[in-house]
């Protein structure tokens, strides 16, 4: 398996942000081709050492990289990455990666 992990930067208007997110790039993003499982985190974004900085985690499951890779370059892909200006004004860091159990 992989994941893409988006890590949502608190934004200014945090209740703006989950109605959007959930209203429109929650359905865009689960549009994308090869996507296995889609899941954000519920309530706050916590460190060990109290607040992160971070308001909202997804996590989206793919069966590989390379399967990734090409659901960012499908349509679907692309409109979900164009989207991110619309409500991601905090901003975003998206990372890809390999899972194996252990």
């Amino acid at each position: 398996m992989a994941r893409l992990v988006a890590l949502y930067k608190t934004p200014k208007d945090v209740a703006a942000f989950d109605r959007y997110y959930v209203s429109t790039h929650i359905p865009l993003a689960k549009a994308i081709p090869g996507l296995r499982k889609y899941e954000i985190s519920d309530g706050g974004v916590h460190s060990p050492g109290g607040t992160s900085g971070y308001h909202l985690v997804a996590t989206l499951y793919f069966d590989s990289v390379a399967d990734i890779q090409a659901a960012l370059a499908s349509p679907e892909g692309r409109a979900t990455a164009a989207d991110l200006g619309n409500f991601a004004d905090g901003g975003v860091e998206l990372m890809l990666f390999e899972t194996r159990e252990v």
